[in-house]
């Protein structure tokens, strides 16, 4: 951590913290990409809530209860991935945050959680004053088309403008937007890996996301934290066969059991019945 990151935390804190006192990571608050309401942020929306959320507190599933804060703000970034475009073909762009939180015995467990990948995805929590309708402009709640409806070959959704207020950023188990969360920060010495690679790497986080959610609604959160960390060291193919399984078996109505390892008393799979 540099002294200039240190710097930017501590103009929120009551007294100058220290390198050792503080743990940081990096947030994709929200993109310009279609998400699953089928709505999106504007690319003006994306900046306003670059500076809109600044110093906003990080919360657990959007309850908004003092006693559920975990992290807070300091930094932001709109970055414009060059090496891929949205689905319906603008240029891919999303919202960097850089988030700290105070060590401590309480949050030891979190900390380990949002480093082992089972903390990750993320929901932001703001209001628009404009919803715009992608097909003809206007006020997407007064014109005649419909979301998800495809219009001379492009799908019809809502275009968020017009930030008036950024209130906060929650920790949930199943996101709006596909791709917001956590992510792994690289240092100088870590491995650089090839588009290729990367791409294999992004749909094998697509999977083990899938894997989870899957979980989350067949067992509930604790299959769903089971479900990440049995997924966390499957190559593509196993995961794959991973999500069929468990697909099928919600399906048809299966019951997801944790299974445990008693020898060592830490969870060590899935078992079906």
């Amino acid at each position: 951590m540099t002294q200039e990151t240190l710097d930017k935390i501590n103009k929120f804190t009551r007294r100058p913290l220290t390198k050792d006192e503080v743990y940081t990571f990096s947030v994709i608050l929200c993109d310009n990409e279609i998400d699953r309401d089928l709505e999106r942020f504007s690319d003006n929306a994306l900046v306003t809530l670059s500076e809109s959320f600044i110093g906003r507190t990080g919360i657990f599933d959007h309850d908004p209860s003092s006693a559920n804060q975990n992290a807070r703000i300091f930094g932001t970034e709109v970055v414009t991935d060059d090496t891929k475009t949205t689905s319906d073909g603008r240029p891919y762009k999303y919202l960097k945050a850089e988030a700290y939180m105070v060590r401590t015995d309480d949050n030891k467990n979190l900390i380990a959680e949002i480093d082992g990948g089972i903390k990750k995805e993320v929901s932001i929590s703001c209001s628009a004053a404009k919803r715009i309708c992608s097909v003809c402009g206007c006020d997407a709640d007064n014109c005649s088309h419909r979301k998800g409806i495809t219009y001379s070959g492009k799908v019809c959704h809502t275009i968020l403008d017009d930030i008036t207020d950024a209130y906060e950023w929650s920790f949930v188990a199943v996101p709006a937007q596909v791709n917001a969360g956590v992510t792994k920060r690289f240092t100088d010495s870590e491995r650089v890996y090839s588009a290729h690679e990367a791409d294999i790497m992004a749909a094998d986080d697509e999977l083990r996301r899938d894997i989870r959610r899957c979980a989350y609604f067949a067992a509930g959160r604790d299959a769903a934290d089971m479900a990440s960390l049995s997924a966390k060291n499957m190559s593509t193919s196993q995961l794959i066969a991973f999500k069929k399984s468990l697909e099928a078996r919600c399906r048809g109505g299966v019951e997801i059991q944790l299974a445990c390892d008693t020898a060592n008393d830490e969870a060590s799979g899935f078992s079906m019945r």
